[in-house]
């Protein structure tokens, strides 16, 4: 993710994952590991997760939890100072950030209609843990909730409006609205609104049925829009099935 282009030091952000069901789907493990990069600032993450879902009718309820670590380094010599003998401001500082994260997922037997909350990072932990630093900045715990069903327009084309609300405190309640469209299950074109912040064009399509990519191209609607040239994001999704790990005649879930 390639946020704010033209902006020196600008946000971007590079993402790996991979998760698998085990014991007939009643399981899930996940590995999570995000790099995020902004100005002189570098954010290293990797948490591992796990989930347990109980069926139940008319869905299935999945319950998890992740833990792991973050990696805070700062590096003062890459500023350009007005007073290079700043004493705050030399060298490099770091701080390793232990975290852990727990959420709800429902869905109903059909796959149509989800609904989920989550807290990604439950400990406020501060972003540089460094005497030689005056800094209050930290990871101040949030709270997703969201949900999203589809259902057919006809018989090959499908419909997905989405909701996101972000909470945290100390910053206002915000939301993601988004509306998708999938053709023959083979393509996905949506929009993303986020509230007073942005609106995303959404292209996803399936190489094969093991493969996707996925683009997105993000608008700023506030007044950087004068001076970047928008977000760009790109996904790519690669999906196999293990007779070893899930079982005989266990279905890789529907992708759209």
């Amino acid at each position: 993710r390639d946020q704010w282009v033209n902006f020196p030091g600008a946000p971007t952000t590079d993402m790996f994952s991979i998760h698998s069901s085990f014991w007939d789907t009643k399981i899930g493990v996940g590995l999570l590991v995000t790099n995020d990069r902004i100005g002189i600032h570098n954010d290293f993450g990797t948490y591992g997760s796990f989930a347990y879902r109980i069926k139940m009718k008319p869905g299935t309820l999945s319950m998890g939890l992740q833990a792991g670590f973050n990696y805070i380094a700062t590096d003062f010599t890459k500023l350009d100072l007005k007073d290079p003998l700043d004493d705050l401001l030399q060298g490099q500082v770091s701080a390793m950030n232990p975290n852990f994260g727990a959420g709800l997922y429902y869905v109903t037997t059909d796959n149509r209609t989800y609904l989920g909350l989550s807290v990604p990072y439950i400990l406020n932990s501060e972003f540089i843990g460094s005497e030689s630093v005056l800094s209050e900045a930290k990871r101040y715990r949030y709270y997703y909730a969201y949900g999203g069903t589809t259902f057919r327009a006809s018989e090959n084309i499908k419909l997905k409006p989405t909701l996101l609300v972000r909470m945290q405190a100390g910053a206002p309640l915000t939301f993601d609205i988004g509306f998708g469209a999938v053709f023959y299950d083979v393509m996905k074109i949506g929009t993303n609104y986020r509230l007073n912040d942005n609106i995303a064009f959404i292209l996803d399509m399936a190489l094969i049925e093991q493969l996707h990519i996925g683009y997105s191209y993000e608008y700023t609607l506030s007044e950087i829009n004068q001076y970047s040239a928008g977000t760009h994001e790109i996904m790519i999704n690669f999906r196999f099935k293990s007779e070893r790990l899930h079982g005989k005649g266990v279905q890789c879930p529907a992708y759209y």
